[in-house]
């Protein structure tokens, strides 16, 4: 292959992971929530991966490209939630396999999320983590706001969390209000900055 081919190819793919901006999160239509898109959702579960794996003394690099790339077959097989994957056989390593198989770097891509869906390591368990803990959030968030049926949900996501460190950090969602972390920035919200 070129380098040429090689790099129209890399350019598809930059292309192919702008459509998770527009792609929305399947369960939030059942939920009752404003549609979450997939970009928000990898942009958060990255962050908190890369927290997590300074927090546990991990590679904080193999997580974060975990994280990074863990839904990445989604942009063709979109995000399919529980009941959708009952009737619907999603091919995952398929898309993945048709992503990777032009790039120079897609072996290297396979490799990692081989290890991430085998749950095979250390850091495969906390990506996975962080993976739940941003939906926790999101969920917490929407309940927050009044939406009931959220904590139905979070019953089922509290379990799926597999280490230490993802169970203690359920535990501080649970007890800090989503809104806290801009009300703690300023005690003049009664005046601004501005002469009222």
């Amino acid at each position: 292959m070129s380098r040429k081919d090689s790099l129209e190819d890399i350019v598809n793919f930059f292309f192919e992971a702008g459509i998770f901006e527009k792609i929305p999160r399947s369960g939030d239509a059942f939920l009752g929530a404003d549609p979450q898109y997939l970009s928000s959702h990898i942009f958060r579960t990255t962050v908190i991966g890369f927290c997590m794996a300074n927090m546990a003394g991990t590679d904080v690099s193999k997580v974060t490209f975990m994280c990074l790339f863990h839904d990445i077959e989604e942009s063709r097989t979109g995000d399919l939630n529980y009941l959708h994957q009952r009737y619907v056989n999603s091919d995952d390593a398929k898309a993945l396999h048709d992503i990777t198989k032009t790039l120079p770097f897609g072996d290297f891509l396979n490799t990692f999320m081989k290890e991430y869906e085998d749950q095979i390591s250390e850091e495969s368990r906390i990506a996975k983590d962080a993976d739940t803990l941003e939906l926790i959030l999101h969920l917490k968030e929407e309940l927050d706001k009044g939406n009931s049926q959220a904590a139905n949900w979070l019953k089922f996501a509290e379990k799926r969390l597999k280490t230490s460190l993802g169970k203690d950090i359920l535990k501080k969602i649970v007890d800090v209000k989503y809104y806290n972390w801009w009300y703690r920035l300023s005690d003049e919200w009664e005046n601004g900055n501005k002469n009222w």
